[in-house]
């Protein structure tokens, strides 16, 4: 008898894969708010791949604009036993876009409008992307996500409450006049990701077994939905 230490990749879906999209649960949050006239939008494909789309104006408001899609409502997610999250894309167009997390929601003004708060943004870019079978996977560990206030660093900002998130955004920037233009994304999950180990024991005189043990493992443990059966490498 043998022990071995198998490694696996345990998902938490917060969009696609067993949580089918669902485009009214996105609010849209462009700086239209401020004068300016970027436009974005969040159309469903289907039940695993979404499209983030629209266009970036950064003449309105001398170099600066963005346009997002962020989570409906308040959320109550504790993403604190992850350790970060994967963004798995089908197709994009080589441009900067940003994974927000906020952990509190401002309050209200007078008019309506949210007041600003701190956004923790990680930044990412997916230069070529191919087909449903062909994903590109962008890994944003938590060390990634920086703080910020009305888009630039915010450093004296308490640390990000992994254990209370309630919100969750894409969002397209110029980043001070990098980018502007139209824009498009097509997302087939977003998911928080962690690494677990598991000890098991193997008969030294049956390889074979063991080997099959294992790959009975890694169906079940990806059995759920067609897009884990394709990270598993299933299909």
């Amino acid at each position: 008898m043998m022990h071995a230490t198998t490694r696996w990749q345990q998902l938490l879906y917060l969009y696609g894969g067993d949580q089918p999209w669902d485009s009214s649960l996105w609010v849209t949050s462009d700086d239209r708010v401020r004068g300016g006239a970027s436009q974005s939008h969040l159309s469903v494909i289907n039940p695993e791949k979404a499209r983030f789309y629209g266009h970036l104006d950064t003449q309105t408001l001398g170099g600066a604009g963005f346009a997002s899609q962020h989570s409906l409502g308040v959320l109550d997610w504790d993403l604190s036993g992850y350790e970060g999250i994967i963004v798995s894309v089908a197709e994009a167009d080589g441009k900067r876009y940003a994974l927000t997390l906020k952990d509190e929601i401002p309050p209200k003004r007078g008019d309506g409008r949210e007041e600003a708060g701190i956004s923790w943004e990680a930044e990412f870019t997916v230069s070529e992307a191919g087909s449903e079978i062909d994903l590109k996977t962008v890994f944003l560990p938590w060390t990634a996500f920086e703080p910020t206030y009305r888009g630039r660093p915010k450093p004296d900002a308490k640390p990000l409450d992994l254990s209370k998130i309630k919100r969750v955004g894409l969002m397209m920037r110029s980043f001070f006049g990098d980018q502007e233009g139209d824009f498009s994304i097509e997302i087939h999950a977003i998911a928080a990701r962690r690494e677990i180990e598991e000890d098991e024991e193997e008969e030294d005189d049956d390889p074979k077994a063991a080997i099959e043990a294992a790959e009975l493992n890694k169906v079940q443990t990806c059995r759920r939905s067609w897009f884990r059966r394709l990270l598993c490498g299933l299909i």
